[in-house]
């Protein structure tokens, strides 16, 4: 639909994210004015049709001197709060670089990648992977900056949530898998970690650049341990992993090439990555749901062999 008389707002975006509640609403209702102001203030012109994610509209641009770009127009939220800061940390290695940013509205003028050729268009699983595997050891190598959120704020609330939670899911054996997670993440609380993590690093969350044949895109920076990077990895592409026939050697087989390729203790990812199955599982209670994602599930059933 058109909104703006210099860039116009997907449809399929605005009914996507207008759907999720009034706050959500009144932010579509001003990205119009949002975009044209900082077009005007970065001295920038619109180079093509918008994409978007499921949270974010980004449009490419030219700069006054032609350079292409890309403005990134988002609603702030907590998990947006330290993008700025761990994007200047990263200082574009392994990672897109930030141009400029505004933080009172989120907006990030971005290097341009190449949207069109995610990660997940590599047709070699193990190859992607691989990529994958070097981007993230690249990117956690760095220490997280002052004022990114930590992951012990985070595991303190998801322990404190559990209890009440876990009941509602109907499948007692579900409940005491969601409790494993728990005492899992409980033995680690002590030792969160510090490096610069980026939260959703999967193949679609990586693009082909210039500087660097592959990017990552879209962090959500998080002070913590590595091994709470790997679980978005262990579920990508997921029907080739059903399709070895042997789903657990098929995560295993992940897991050990993220593993040695961060340098994470072993241990120490298998807890956190049951850390991030506790966490999505306490979403999707929170949500309404009752049973588990098989998907979390046989993941979970797979890294527990990995500790035994």
């Amino acid at each position: 639909m058109t909104t703006s008389t210099r860039f116009d707002i997907p449809e399929t975006f605005a009914l996507s994210y207008g759907a999720h509640g009034a706050e959500e609403r009144a932010w579509l209702a001003q990205l119009p004015r949002i975009g044209d102001d900082f077009l005007d203030r970065w001295t920038l012109r619109p180079d093509g049709p918008p994409a978007h994610g499921m949270a974010s509209l980004v449009l490419p641009v030219r700069r006054a001197d032609g350079t292409p770009a890309a403005l990134k127009l988002q609603r702030p939220r907590e998990e947006t709060a330290g993008v700025a800061a761990g994007l200047r940390a990263w200082r574009g290695q392994g990672m897109v670089c930030l141009l400029d940013h505004d933080e009172e509205s989120g907006t990030q003028l971005l290097e341009r990648l190449d949207a069109g050729r995610p990660l997940s268009a590599v047709p070699d699983d193990h190859e992607a992977l691989r990529i994958l595997a070097e981007l993230l050891a690249r990117l956690v190598a760095v220490p997280a900056p002052e004022g990114v959120r930590g992951l012990s704020g985070l595991a303190t609330a998801m322990l404190d949530q559990a209890p009440a939670a876990i009941p509602a899911l109907r499948d007692p054996a579900e409940q005491r898998l969601v409790r494993n997670c728990a005492a899992a993440v409980a033995e680690l609380t002590d030792e969160p970690g510090d490096r610069l993590l980026h939260w959703d690093l999967h193949y679609d969350n990586v693009l082909a650049g210039e500087r660097e044949p592959w990017l990552a895109i879209d962090p959500e920076p998080l002070a913590g341990d590595p091994g709470f990077e790997l679980l978005p990895a262990l579920d990508n592409r997921w029907d080739e992993v059903v399709a070895t026939g042997d789903v657990p050697r098929a995560v295993l087989r992940r897991f050990d090439l993220l593993t040695e390729a961060t340098g994470v203790d072993r241990r120490r990812a298998v807890g956190w990555t049951l850390g991030r199955v506790l966490q999505n599982a306490l979403w999707d209670i929170e949500d309404g749901k009752t049973a588990l994602d098989p998907v979390q599930v046989a993941i979970t059933t797979a890294v527990l062999k990995r500790s035994a």
